[in-house]
């Protein structure tokens, strides 16, 4: 297929009803990771004198950067991480992830059929992306179309990744379909201008599977397994 010819398929995807582009988050939509990567950098706050829990870690920072986390821990707890902080928590957990990490029941099958632009737009570093989605098969899927918060000023809640992502994939905004399982990424993706699915198939969202928190931000629906994702993103 030529570029005229991806255009065209982009502008008609968009006329139907259907989008352009659908962007996936990773952490929590493709991969169940978040209750591994909560449970480490819980713990890693703990050993570090930061006075909080599991719970309060996912309510907080579940879809959030490194960076910001670690700035919202020195403004709001007074504490400030020793050197090799950062460090020693992703190292802890990739090698809780090679232990434990699986794929979202039913993601590989559902994205290899659909007919449609994909790509991958998280608040995860290049590293821990490509080991992600290279431990659970997804990589292939994905590859040359997985963007991270690293590539832009601010990251989610802000709408910079994702309109960078669409900028990338030469896709409008308006055109795009995002699927996020935080709040910070559906703020994010609300204010890119772009549609949004809630996803609350991963093992953080067993609190709330309705998803009450996500709506509230702006999801338009909101779904715990991936046969009801795809049937409204290829329903337009």
């Amino acid at each position: 297929m030529g570029e005229r010819d991806g255009v065209d398929a982009r502008a008609d995807a968009a006329g139907r009803g259907r989008p352009a582009l659908v962007i996936f988050d990773c952490d929590g939509v493709l991969v169940d990771s978040e209750p591994i990567s909560l449970a480490c950098l819980t713990a890693g706050l703990n050993r570090i004198g930061v006075p909080i829990d599991l719970e309060t870690v996912r309510a907080r920072f579940a879809g959030t950067s490194m960076v910001s986390i670690m700035e919202h821990i020195a403004r709001d707890y007074r504490i400030d991480a020793p050197e090799g902080f950062v460090a020693e928590v992703k190292a802890e957990t990739l090698r809780a992830f090679d232990a434990e990490l699986r794929a979202m029941a039913g993601a590989a099958e559902t994205i290899a059929a659909l007919d449609l632009p994909i790509c991958v737009a998280s608040s995860s570093d290049p590293v821990r992306l490509r080991h992600s989605l290279g431990l659970t098969g997804l990589l292939p899927l994905f590859e040359g179309r997985v963007f991270s918060s690293v590539e832009v000023r601010r990251g989610k809640p802000f709408p910079d990744l994702f309109l960078h992502a669409a900028a990338r994939m030469e896709t409008a905004p308006d055109a795009c379909l995002v699927v996020e399982d935080s709040v910070p990424g559906v703020t994010a993706a609300r204010a890119a201008g772009m549609r949004v699915i809630g996803f609350t198939g991963g093992g953080h969202w067993g609190h709330d599977p309705a998803g009450a928190d996500l709506s509230a931000a702006g999801a338009e629906r909101v779904v715990s397994d991936y046969a009801a994702l795809a049937r409204l993103i290829l329903a337009g």
